[in-house]
């Protein structure tokens, strides 16, 4: 196998591995100290200029170690390889110089070990999520070099001729080097699977003077006949080398091994802090079982430190990306009013795996979701405070709408209550909430549009249900709610004057119209006096048909619906009067 086919080999085994390292845990380490056994295949060649005498492929063993600081380290190798020599002189038809041919050998091939230990740089490239690194090693060093003699003699004829012959090594320090490339996949945090490739050298390697024959090496010559593919022994003397050959010796090989991390004390915990713990909480009603948006979802310790906390999204889950392996208590809170607790076991929490829990709102109450809004519109209206009062009994809780406009209470079931908003120069409508009108295994929230009017000075708003018997003026009893409103408004802006107003319809004369309108205004004014509000702070203005809101004036035809719509009571905020 040559260098290409090992290259061709490592790009395909690189290819594979690489496949898995997008998304993976994150095992990045920067100072470290690695341990790395491997197993491999050894390509020899001996440069000892020696005929007919090749070197077969054999085992390769070794380990390195190396400490990185971050992309470089400092490295130690120590190898053990096995070849064998392999006799390549052509015996096959061979003829000794008399042409006898000669059918019997004695082969002899003593195999070789060489050893290395050097140590020397390594550089490292790791990708961000540390599973894949590959590195560059260098090193120098010593290696020992042992065995390999080799002989060929022919035992056909009474002289039994020596053929081929090398006296091998003896070596026990020889100066070499060797650089190494390592490609390394991570399977965790502390190990991963290995592939590399290598050349390793000694320099000026003595070969063995074998003193009893006089040389290091020697060959019998022959030539070989083309047509009959005979080979025949020449009547020479067998070539001999008797000076030792200082020839190099190199290799290439290809190996397969396990890397062992041991992180310094710091990366330690680096490598501990990435890795995810997580957990996702859901918060559930335990009725209607719908997920519950804007919980209050916290993890606590055995001993009630907060660990995690966190507020549910809109699909009432929350997710915490990391929570540390150990016994926990999860609570939560919907408008203050708490969750059935659940538990967490140390064992539950497994890295990379989302653990998933869930706590459960037993409370029989309902909850008020409400928004206050600008009357006729969608747009909301933060900072108001919000009163709920229960309308048989002495209950009242306040609120203050956030910056979209959003309240929230509990309420009970089977009552009845009262909502109402107040923020200056704003004017309130009053809603009524029925909770028993709401089951409770069916609806956890009952929703609510708060409806308050801008009261800017001059601006006429309609006071709603405000109803007179025909031809007549006192309040009836349907109509003091709506005055009631009013009453509060001025309650909750003190420095206000507010003029009350009548109108009629064009029907009967005007003077009938103005005289009707200025008792009903008057009326409405002596009621809300009657209910706290000082009469300087009012004006009763009665505008007959003068201001009607169509075209149904004297004369002409129009509904009963059309007049309805003339027929009102405003009120509108006094303008203060200009200093001179």
């Amino acid at each position: 196998m040559g260098m290409k086919k090992i290259g061709s080999l490592l790009l395909v085994v690189i290819y594979l591995l690489s496949f898995n390292i997008v998304a993976q845990e994150s095992i990045v380490s920067k100072n470290y100290f690695q341990i790395a056994p491997r197993i491999g295949y050894d390509f020899p060649t001996y440069s000892n200029n020696t005929p007919y005498i090749s070197y077969k492929s054999g085992l390769e063993l070794g380990i390195s170690l190396d400490y990185y600081w971050n992309w470089i380290g400092l490295g130690a190798d120590f190898d053990y390889i096995s070849n064998t020599p392999k006799n390549l002189y052509p015996i096959t038809k061979l003829n000794n110089a008399t042409s006898l041919p000669l059918t019997t050998f004695n082969n002899s091939e003593t195999s070789i070990t060489r050893t290395f230990y050097g140590i020397g740089p390594s550089f490292k490239y790791q990708t961000k999520t540390g599973k894949f690194t590959a590195e560059l090693n260098t090193r120098i060093g010593y290696g020992s070099v042992s065995g390999g003699e080799t002989q060929l003699t022919e035992n056909t004829s009474p002289s039994r001729q020596m053929l081929n012959y090398h006296s091998g090594y003896t070596i026990n320090s020889v100066l070499s080097a060797k650089g190494q490339v390592r490609f390394t996949y991570f399977f965790a945090k502390r190990w991963g699977l290995q592939l590399g490739v290598y050349y390793l050298k000694h320099f000026d390697a003595k070969e063995d003077l074998d003193k009893s024959l006089g040389f290091s090496a020697a060959y019998q010559t022959s030539s070989q006949n083309a047509s009959t593919g005979e080979t025949n022994l020449l009547n020479n003397p067998i070539n001999t080398r008797k000076e030792s050959c200082h020839c190099d010796i190199f290799s290439e090989g290809i190996f397969i091994g396990v890397a062992f991390k041991i992180p310094s004390q710091s990366d330690v915990k680096k490598i501990d802090d990435c890795i995810q713990y997580p957990l996702t909480v859901r918060a559930r009603d335990k009725f209607t079982k719908e997920l519950l948006p804007n919980t209050d979802v916290v993890v606590k310790d055995t001993q009630g430190n907060v660990i995690k906390t966190a507020r549910t999204n809109s699909f009432g889950v929350v997710v915490f990306d990391n929570v540390p392996p150990d016994n926990y208590a999860i609570e939560g809170a919907l408008n203050s009013i708490a969750f059935e607790p659940t538990t967490i076991k140390k064992s539950e929490l497994k890295p990379g795996v989302t653990l998933q829990k869930e706590i459960i709102f037993a409370d029989l109450n309902l909850i008020l979701v409400g928004s206050a809004v600008v009357c006729n519109t969608t747009t909301p209206i933060g900072n108001v405070t919000v009163t709920l009062k229960n309308a048989v009994g002495s209950e009242e809780k306040t609120t203050i709408t956030d910056s979209i406009g959003h309240f929230t209470f509990p309420i009970k079931t089977k009552s009845k209550y009262l909502l109402y908003g107040k923020k200056e120069n704003y004017f309130s409508q009053t809603e009524t909430i029925s909770s028993q009108d709401y089951d409770r295994n069916v609806t956890l929230f009952v929703k609510v549009k708060l409806c308050l009017e801008e009261a800017d000075c001059g601006k006429a708003i309609a006071l709603k249900n405000i109803l007179y018997d025909l031809d007549k003026y006192f309040i009836r009893e349907e109509s003091k709610k709506e005055l009631n409103r009013l009453v509060q408004f001025m309650v909750d802006n003190p420095g206000v004057k507010v003029e009350v107003s009548s109108h009629t319809d064009s029907r009967a004369s005007n003077e009938y119209n103005q005289t009707l309108s200025q008792n009903r205004a008057n009326a409405a004014v002596d009621y809300m006096v009657s209910q706290g509000i000082a009469r300087e702070r009012l004006k009763g203005v009665g505008y007959g048909e003068s201001k009607l809101l169509n075209e149904c004036a004297d004369g002409i035809n129009c509904t009963e619906e059309q007049h309805q719509l003339n027929r009102r009571t405003e009120m509108k905020v006094i303008c203060p009067e200009k200093k001179q």
